[in-house]
């Protein structure tokens, strides 16, 4: 790859000549992914299946020339790997690096994407993740909460420093754009709270709860749907819900709070009885997520369960929907939401964040 202008700006150009009036400008970019579980895959098929639009519409032209999980390690082939061998685990033929950042040097990466675990805890090791790829110069895109909670400003800082992007659009509500939202397109306004289902697997327990499931085989179900890990504490217990609040808070609020800071309460303690009235009642129990700031400026936050009534706007969230609703000083109540989502809408967060990475470089 040769360093060329396109118009006033230096791009990666994919040629040696210099670009002509009319024609296109083309770039090419080395992917770098980290973590291979549904949301990695799905982004690779989602590369794939969008190849055409990316290079036609955006002068866009990708290869993915690191893969890397706990499993894997470190793999690298230079000249890329093809979709089918990522698609099919078929590694034979890649290298492999002793860390990161031979990873990245390795695999010159221009574009990071960190779709590992979450560590609520720490955030790690996903946060050095990120920041080796802003440090080598490559573009960072999350869909990782835990760098968002633990360690977004100090990344958004260093990626200024280093003239590149952290993004981390699927970090939250999978994909839908929330941060891109207020960022791109609602400028200057103040968002004052929200409140949301932000968490979809406490909603397949309560509902199969309702329907005369005991609590553990409501999780049983959840997890056989595949909307509950093997350990579903971090969603029953609330913690999942809680580091999306911290998480919204800080980049929308511009908050501090951490994640003992949030009012947490999970949902072992609603039983059979209290689904059963309000089910009577024409209304239900859901998994509330709440921030608001308050007049004199904190910003005060909850997870709880709460009985809502039946013209509640999140009450109509069934299955693995999500959905907010924002408080600002223009719109009282925005609602953003999504039916149903799966991996690839998380994958079209990493997507989209990419293009908006590079459409700003």
């Amino acid at each position: 790859m040769v360093r060329q202008r396109c118009g006033s700006r230096a791009w990666l150009y994919n040629g040696v000549q210099p670009l002509q009036p009319g024609e296109t400008c083309i770039r090419t970019f080395n992917l770098c992914i980290v973590g291979l579980g549904n949301v990695g895959k799905a982004f690779v098929a989602l590369l794939r299946k969008k190849e055409q639009a990316l290079r036609d519409g955006h002068g866009i032209i990708w290869r993915v020339t690191g893969v890397a999980s706990r499993r894997l390690g470190w793999l690298v082939v230079p000249e890329g790997f093809t979709p089918e061998r990522v698609l099919s685990a078929d590694f034979s033929e890649a290298q492999r690096a002793g860390d990161v950042r031979e990873w990245l040097r390795l695999g010159k990466a221009d574009a990071v994407f960190e779709a590992s675990s979450l560590n609520a805890t720490t955030g790690q090791p996903a946060t050095d993740y990120i920041r080796a790829a802003l440090a080598a110069g490559a573009l960072a895109i999350s869909a990782n909460k835990g760098p968002i909670v633990h360690a977004w400003r100090s990344l958004t800082e260093l990626a200024v420093a280093k003239n590149r992007r952290f993004l981390h659009e699927s970090a939250m509500m999978d994909g839908v754009p929330t941060f891109s939202l207020f960022r791109e397109t609602l400028p200057a306004i103040e968002v004052r709270g929200f409140r949301g289902i932000l968490n979809s697997t406490t909603t397949v327990i309560l509902d199969a709860m309702g329907a005369g499931m005991s609590l553990d085989d409501a999780v049983h179900e959840a997890q056989r749907l595949g909307a509950a890990e093997t350990d579903p504490s971090l969603d029953v217990d609330g913690v999942d819900a809680a580091v999306k609040v911290v998480g919204l808070t800080t980049v929308l609020m511009n908050g501090n709070l951490k994640l003992e800071d949030v009012r947490r309460q999970g949902i072992r303690a609603i039983g059979m009885e209290q689904l059963r009235a309000a089910q009577a009642g024409g209304e239900t129990w859901r998994l509330v997520s709440r921030a608001r700031r308050q007049p004199d400026g904190p910003i005060t936050a909850s997870v709880a369960p709460e009985r809502l009534q039946a013209d509640d706007p999140l009450s109509t969230v069934r299955g693995t929907s999500l959905l907010i609703s924002f408080e600002t000083d223009i719109f009282p109540e925005l609602i953003i939401g999504e039916r149903d989502p799966g991996p690839q809408a998380t994958a079209y967060g990493l997507l989209a964040d990419f293009i908006s990475a590079v459409r700003s470089a």
